[in-house]
């Protein structure tokens, strides 16, 4: 980057960072660090739930996903609004009836303190890892494409966002967010721009879906009923709406922003909103994707869009084989060039591809993915933990094609996505452990400062250990999948000890403590035996169907319990 570059990045960052601590070092009643004292407005609570959500790994990897496999990953949102509507309805009358900080307290009144405390910690637990990959996922890459040293990446990053959630709490968030979002859409809008200057030679935008469109980008929806399969329609409308339901119903990332609206309407409207605008975005992005992969298409895309692990291949005693497939490479660049032309001259002049056409540009970009494949194969011989090569699709193009200034604008648009998710997940982690765990242990009434001393305790070692974690962990196979795995393996039996209470209201605490230790566990085994091949009888799904899986099973073996329980208690009278 240049010096143009650095500043308009640092001066974005240190700027929300400033401003966050400014606006609320006063933050020291419960009210204001736990609950931002309430003031939220609809439209502030719709931008908070939005950019908790957003990380920077929507930004690295969704378009790198919609690059390689087309516009199908928007399926994963479309349970989304139903979700939403739900936990509107539902959900939030609820959490304002009981005046509570954290959705866990409710289970207390439901089911006791033992379910209270499994549920509050089976979050902590999985908002625990999901924080760390927030971080160390943008941070592996943003070291590569900007110099850094990835120790040194996740160090800024975390300590920047422990710094104002530890000032200021829920308010700094709530606060920063509307910031990082300003940051966030400005710098994708002005990259789509861009985009489409570049791709003026095609005839525009639409001819330019068209050329996607031929080469098996524009496929949005799959009708296939398949378990296997991670983006269906019905894995969207079914998996998705639990995940969803799950993650804006019982997640205290989530609970917190909207807990924080100054009243029960505002809170509604800004999860409406989020309903209304989520889709939307992540079709924008998505969207972005497919045509950059239509710009690579005229112009010739790097071999290898890691490029650090393109040279270590190269120097290694893969070399030789990666440079057979380099010449592939160069020599299909060629043929791509004579059938994208032939393809701009008939959409220029007809608006519509021929037959021939679509099958020379379907051929095209099979033998792509073919030398792809080998390429893939190479770089992971030499290297099996290199990575996804399609997480640094989009900002190769950003560092290579846009403007200076631009270029620190886009990078500013990834550490704010990085910050924005981290901060409430810090800000969650730290809240329910000191209400939902700490305040049981303490066994006495205390103060509420002292409690707000604790919180910003428990902020800083929750930040330490994302840091922590970060340091030490490994890539999964794509990063926007990552922290959807991690909550697919929890948040289903989370959304089913909420729904037993909110639903089978005869039910009681044991029964539904011990059917989601048994549905947990069960959940586990089926992820595990899949992931590491176990030679064990397993169902084989998607980690999307985790979610209504694992809700049904808490929901039916808690029902089936107390429906034992009661004939046995019959009988103790």
């Amino acid at each position: 980057m240049t010096a143009l570059d650095w500043v308009v990045l640092m001066c974005t960052l240190f700027g929300i960072v400033g401003y966050g601590i400014w606006r609320t070092r006063q933050s020291s009643s419960m009210e204001a660090y736990l609950r931002g004292n309430n003031e939220n407005r609809w439209w502030e609570i719709g931008l908070s739930v939005m950019a908790t959500q957003a990380s920077a790994i929507t930004f690295l990897s969704t378009p790198g996903q919609a690059y390689e496999s087309g516009m199908g990953f928007i399926q994963f949102y479309f349970g989304l609004p139903l979700a939403m509507i739900i936990v509107a309805v539902f959900f939030i009358p609820v959490y304002y009836r009981l005046k509570v900080f954290t959705a866990y307290e409710y289970l207390e009144s439901r089911f006791g303190i033992q379910t209270r405390t499994l549920a509050a910690s089976l979050f902590l637990i999985q908002r625990g890892l999901a924080a760390g990959i927030t971080i160390y996922a943008p941070s592996i890459i943003i070291s590569k494409l900007i110099g850094w040293e990835l120790n040194s990446t996740i160090l800024f990053i975390g300590v920047l966002v422990t710094l104002y959630v530890l000032t200021g709490g829920t308010r700094a968030v709530a606060v920063t967010h509307k910031q990082q979002m300003a940051v966030i859409f400005a710098g994708m809008f002005v990259a789509f721009g861009f985009l489409l200057w570049h791709l003026r030679e095609t005839g525009g935008l639409l001819n330019s879906l068209k050329l996607a469109g031929a080469m098996g980008k524009m496929e949005i929806i799959d009708y296939k009923l398949d378990l296997n399969n991670r983006y269906t329609l019905w894995s969207g409308l079914l998996g998705g709406f639990f995940l969803q339901l799950s993650y804006f119903g019982c997640d205290q990332s989530q609970v917190a922003r909207y807990l924080g609206g100054s009243s029960a309407k505002q809170s509604r409207l800004g999860l409406m909103f989020n309903g209304l605008v989520k889709i939307p975005m992540q079709f924008f992005i998505l969207l972005t994707g497919v045509l950059v992969f239509v710009f690579y298409q005229l112009n010739t895309p790097p071999a290898y869009f890691n490029e650090l692990e393109w040279d270590n291949a190269m120097q290694s005693s893969y070399g030789a084989e990666l440079e057979s497939t380099a010449r592939d490479w160069d020599k299909l660049a060629s043929e791509r060039e004579v059938t994208l032309q032939q393809a701009i001259e008939e959409l220029q002049q007809s608006g519509e591809l021929t037959g021939d056409s679509r099958a020379a540009l379907s051929e095209v970009r099979t033998q792509e993915e073919a030398i792809k494949g080998r390429m893939d194969a190479i770089i992971y011989a030499n290297n099996p933990g290199a990575g996804n090569e399609n997480d640094y699709i989009f900002m190769t193009f950003v560092q290579q094609y846009l403007p200076i200034g631009i270029v620190g604008l886009l990078f500013a648009v990834i550490f704010s996505a990085s910050m924005s998710s981290t901060s409430s997940e810090i800000n969650a982690l730290a809240g329910t452990f000191a209400i939902d765990i700490y305040k049981r242990l303490l066994r006495r009434e205390a103060s509420a400062t002292h409690y707000v001393i604790a919180s910003r305790a428990f902020t800083l070692l929750f930040g330490t250990l994302a840091i922590i974690f970060a340091m030490v962990a490994s890539l999964f196979d794509n990063l926007i999948e990552a922290v959807n795995i991690i909550g697919s393996l929890f948040y289903g039996t989370i959304l089913g000890i909420f729904l037993t209470a909110l639903l089978l209201k005869h039910v009681r605490g044991r029964a539904v403590f011990i059917a989601a230790i048994i549905t947990q566990s069960g959940i586990f085994y089926i992820d595990f035996a899949n992931r590491y091949g176990w030679d064990l009888p397993k169902p084989s799904i998607s980690y999307l169907w985790y979610n209504v899986l694992a809700c049904i099973a808490v929901m039916l073996i808690s029902l089936l319990l107390q429906t034992l329980e009661r004939p046995r208690q019959s009988v103790d009278k």
